[in-house]
């Protein structure tokens, strides 16, 4: 089974559709009555349209995004008009005690937090995640599906490849072998080549 669709409670529709454009989400051809939208790189779209749904508009609450560089795709729904929260991390007590301000000091995946929300009030949680738990990725289906995901990724894997040359205390001719191995296993969750 693979989640496909989430339905958001929307009062207006034509609005929801500028909205949801407006993010860069592609618009999907659908029946007349179904307005549907897939984020840039998702396999699960989000749609809404008359009697689709008897939830109050705005009653979907913490629906995730997540994205590999959190701060540049603040900066790209700030510039697209979007009223984007601060970058926040939740503390080592995780939510009991509260986020606390900027990035996750580490910068560790799944740690560092944005919100915003549409015309109704549906909220949206955009999470950093650079390398997934053990076992929530197939290890033998890597993919990138976006032009900035495998950007960041190669980003990653060069400044740890740079790491990995200072330990050796030589060039590694076979840097893509490395590279490629790096990138796979982080997005996989399993242990990074050092």
């Amino acid at each position: 089974m693979k989640l496909e669709v989430v339905t958001l409670p929307v009062s207006d529709v034509d609005r929801a559709r500028e909205f949801y454009q407006k993010l860069g989400w592609r618009l999907d051809a659908t029946p007349p009555w179904v307005v549907q939208l897939t984020p840039p790189g998702s396999w699960c779209s989000v749609q809404f349209g008359e009697g689709l749904t008897t939830g109050a508009p705005g009653s979907a609450q913490r629906l995730y995004l997540i994205v590999s560089d959190l701060a540049a795709t603040r900066d790209d729904l700030l510039a697209a008009g979007v009223n984007v929260g601060e970058i926040f991390h939740l503390g080592e007590n995780g939510p009991v005690a509260g986020p606390e301000a900027g990035p996750d000091p580490g910068h560790n995946s799944y740690s560092s937090l944005a919100t915003f929300a549409d015309p109704d009030g549906n909220t949206w949680l955009l999470q950093e995640i650079t390398s997934r738990l053990p076992g929530r990725v197939d290890s033998a289906g890597t993919t990138f599906t976006s032009t900035p995901d495998l950007a960041s990724a190669l980003r990653r894997a060069a400044a740890a490849h740079g790491e990995h040359e200072k330990r050796t205390g030589e060039e590694d001719i076979n840097w893509p072998d490395w590279y490629a191995d790096y990138m796979v296993r982080e997005q996989s969750g399993t242990q990074l080549p050092t």
